[in-house]
């Protein structure tokens, strides 16, 4: 029978559980514990290990065991508390977590995915590192109106100080795509759009690197902006888009409302739907969708923007 492993991560542990022999066990989140698990899963041959994403936590046991040429598919923890409550196993512990992990890899067996390769990590370290430095600097700047004295010079101090090494990690971001050829065709490709701006680029790159790799309905979807049905016998709720990439959705959202104003094709769109009545949240969503549509169908064709064919 097929093999498949449940891998609980926290900070310092690894909790495993594998179906069907019901086997538990527990090592550290390091690499002297993946160098005893390692081995260990690779002897068993699992169909498919799984793993929440926790943070960025998960990326080392991940990274390796990828590496050790075993299947890994890291999943939403929202996915897997909802299987879990399903099955009516309400309790929670790392063990328990472990167990359901391997029971949702044994009847849901989400497909397994490639994992960002260390040029993909390195940026995607980078935009998380600046968009600390941006809510840094916003919660600096609503701080200053209310200071006095002393404290309104530190806190300019330290926003210069903010401004300062934003500068630094965004010189760091371009060096990390000027030094790989790969990711520097796929930024001049992005930015050719109207709305596309250096964020949004890098954005897209490091977070999204399904990208020109799925369908149109199947990236949107992987994205959150893909409306949903909330149907139930006679009653037609609203359709509204819920889950996915939150940091994608951000960048697409300004994305969107400066192509609405600078994009032809962006703001025909817009206009017709406000023209038809929608909401300016609705309208702006279907914005966001239609550019990344734009942006999937152009890398998969490796061709630069061109609003006739768009």
């Amino acid at each position: 029978m097929d093999c498949y492993i449940g891998i609980d991560v926290s900070k310092a542990t690894l909790d495993v559980a594998s179906l069907p022999n019901g086997e538990s066990w527990t090592v550290t989140n390091d690499d002297l514990g993946l160098a005893e698990l390692t081995p260990r899963l690779v002897a068993l041959a699992p169909a498919l290990v799984v793993l929440e994403a926790s943070g960025g936590f998960e990326m080392l046991a991940a990274i390796t065991l990828a590496k050790a040429g075993l299947p890994i598919a890291v999943v939403n923890p929202r996915q897997v508390r909802d299987f879990a409550k399903a099955l009516g196993r309400l309790a929670k512990t790392d063990a328990l977590d472990a167990g359901i992990l391997a029971e949702f890899a044994q009847r849901v067996r989400p497909e397994p995915r490639p994992l960002p390769d260390e040029a993909a990590q390195l940026l995607d370290s980078l935009l998380t590192r600046r968009r600390q430095l941006v809510d840094m600097l916003t919660a600096e700047k609503n701080r200053l109106g209310f200071a006095r004295g002393p404290v309104k010079r530190d806190i300019n101090r330290h926003i210069r100080w903010l401004e300062k090494h934003l500068a630094d990690v965004d010189g760091d971001l371009q060096d990390a795509i000027a030094a790989s050829p790969l990711y520097q065709a796929k930024a001049d490709l992005l930015r050719s759009v109207p709305g596309a701006g250096p964020v949004t680029t890098l954005t897209l790159i490091a977070a999204l690197p399904e990208l020109g790799h799925l369908s149109r309905h199947q990236i949107a979807a992987l994205v959150g902006v893909a409306p949903l049905n909330r149907d139930s016998g006679t009653m037609r709720g609203k359709r509204m888009v819920w889950g996915g990439r939150a940091p994608v959705r951000a960048v697409l959202y300004m994305a969107a409302l400066v192509g609405i104003k600078h994009n032809p094709v962006l703001r025909v769109f817009y206009e017709r739907l406000r023209a038809a009545g929608k909401p300016f949240k609705v309208a702006v969503t279907a914005c966001m969708r239609k550019l990344l549509t734009i942006l999937n169908a152009m890398l998969h064709q490796n061709r630069p923007w061109d609003p006739q064919h768009s």
